[in-house]
């Protein structure tokens, strides 16, 4: 029997770094594991190995970035995502590319109600002329790393963030129609949405929103809500509360470390 794979998609303003811990638990627990960085990223901390690429990358191609992965797979992976990872895995799975996915505070989209200081973080100054949009540690510590005390967040910040496309970020705010989840397809595998209560950069209600948006479709969509957990969830010190939870939802579900072959469905 293949053993099932499992492809960690990053959000904006971090690498793919922050799935570190997550790769190795899941490989523990029997999973085969990608954490492919965006176009452009590079793998160590510091700044992007090729930043005109990066500077490119919106959100038409992130999801194409990240379906050409898992359709060279041998076997439907599992796909997890945060932030706007989790709305290329909701694309993806939507899409019958990917036999399940999990969306961690996935990113907003087409004009969502946010709170002023998220608002701020998405949609940067229009007049600005870099192609990358950074974060400072002191504004990492507001919006991301909120939940945990300023060392932790220091480290954080140090060890994974990393500058978002501000094409992304334009698209994020007006995106095509081709780039939104498909909320309705019934023959989707399942989909589990994460948020943390104390997320300031995606708030519980967009998450919550994006649940209600699955409403209709009879596949499975389930919501988990994480207390005093902010948008720095999946890879601060709490990270592995999250993480077995979604072991064990997967587990629940029947997607196990090893399965028999499935082939990626290539829609």
């Amino acid at each position: 029997m293949d053993r099932t794979p499992v492809v960690f998609i990053h959000g904006a303003w971090l690498r793919a770094s922050s799935w570190e811990s997550w790769a190795e638990r899941f490989t523990r627990h029997g999973f085969r594991t990608f954490a492919p960085g965006w176009p452009g990223e590079g793998l160590d901390a510091g700044p992007p190995v090729a930043p005109d690429v990066l500077g490119g990358v919106g959100l038409d191609v992130l999801t194409d970035h990240y379906a050409a992965v898992v359709r060279a797979l041998d076997t439907s992976p599992v796909l997890i995502g945060h932030s706007v990872g989790a709305l290329v895995a909701q694309h993806l799975v939507g899409a019958e590319v990917g036999r399940a996915a999990v969306a961690i505070a996935p990113a907003p989209v087409g004009g969502v109600a946010l709170p002023a200081e998220a608002a701020r973080v998405w949609a940067p100054p229009a007049h600005a002329a870099e192609s990358l949009v950074s974060l400072t540690a002191r504004r990492f510590r507001q919006v991301v790393a909120n939940a945990v005390e300023a060392a932790e967040s220091d480290r954080l910040f140090a060890r994974h963030a990393m500058p978002a496309p501000r094409r992304l970020l334009a698209d994020l705010a007006a995106p095509s129609a081709s780039a939104l989840p498909d909320t309705g397809n019934a023959a989707r595998g399942p989909l589990l949405l994460i948020s943390g209560q104390e997320d300031r950069l995606v708030p519980d209600s967009v998450t919550r929103t994006v649940y209600k948006a699955y409403g209709d479709c009879p596949a499975v969509t389930d919501l988990k809500q994480f207390a005093d957990r902010g948008h720095s969830l999946v890879l601060d010190s709490c990270w592995p509360c999250v993480a077995d939870y979604v072991l064990t939802w997967l587990d629940a579900h029947g997607i196990r470390a090893q399965a028999t072959h499935t082939s990626t469905r290539t829609r």
